[in-house]
Order: structure tokens, then sequence, then C-alpha cells
């Protein structure tokens, strides 16, 4: 609960401060998207652009209206990425490899992820150098964290030694 909302906020608060920030949006459902005013519609490169390399991360940026904040956008094409990726070798790491053309041209780049522990997660978790996790005091959310520190041990362990969780 609150990821794309957390996501969007931080982004253009850091963007606010002066700060470049690039905001990746891996959630099929695009909220992160049209949260920063952008159109979903006839989108001239998406998230699942730069995973399968139909569209450099260059191309598909969108600078939006917020201060020193562009997006990668996304629709709900990037469904279908989550099984086009395990025909790439090395699918873990499309992501990473896709953003480190980009990542020095910003101060920060903050990948909102989907509600599930798929392969698009495993890309953000792979290319990213912490997470946050926004979370509710219940009991079924605390279920729910266990699971997810789980897969960060195992995505540490395999993809990315560097991950670590920022906060909660």
């Amino acid at each position: 609960v609150g990821k794309t909302t957390s996501a969007v906020n931080v982004a253009a608060a850091v963007g606010k401060l002066g700060k470049k920030v690039l905001l990746v949006d891996m959630d099929p459902q695009g909220n992160a998207t049209s949260g920063v005013g952008v159109s979903k519609k006839n989108l001239k490169g998406s998230s699942k652009d730069v995973l399968t390399d139909t569209v450099a991360a260059k191309d598909a940026i969108i600078k939006t209206n917020f201060e020193n904040l562009s997006i990668i956008p996304t629709n709900t094409t990037l469904a279908g990425a989550e099984f086009d990726l395990y025909d790439f070798d090395e699918s873990e790491y499309r992501l990473k490899k896709a953003l480190a053309e980009v990542k020095d041209e910003y101060d920060y780049i903050l990948i909102d992820c989907p509600p599930s522990l798929g392969m698009l997660t495993i890309n953000a978790f792979t290319a990213s150098d912490g997470i946050i996790v926004p979370m509710q005091c219940e009991f079924y959310a605390l279920e729910g964290l266990s699971q997810l520190m789980i897969t960060i041990s195992k995505i540490k362990e395999h993809y990315n030694n560097s991950l670590t969780v920022t906060g909660i």
C-alpha cells in the first residue's frame, strides 16, 4: 500500500529541492505515469520498450511539469514484459543495463514497483541501491514484509550484493 503515492511524492519533493530526478514506472497499471501528468496513450517509449531493447532509456524519458522531474512512463503493455523477459539472457539485469546509459544525468532514480514479486520487481531491485518499503501497521502487511525480506535477501545473494533496505 502506498508504493506509487510515495514514489511520486518523494520524486516531486526531491526535484523541488533542486535535485534532478528520474522516476521509472515499473507497474503495468501506470499510475506513476498518470500521477505526474503524463498520458499513457501513444507513448513514444515505455519501460516495457526499455526492458526489451525496443527503445533506449534516453529516448523513453519524458520531462514532466514538475521541477527537475522526468519519467520513463508505462502503460498496460508492461504486463507482457513479465513473460518476454524470460527470452533474454541475464534477464534480471535488463533494467540496470538500460539505466546505466542515463544514470549520470540524474541525482536520483526512483523506481515504482508493481505489487508482485515477479521479474519486473526483480529487475527493479537488481537496478537499485536501496529499497524504501511503504507499509501499513497491520498483521497482513507484516506477513508481506516477511516475504519481501526473503526476496530481498535472495536478490542480494544472486544479483545485487549492494542492495539495502533504506527504510520501512
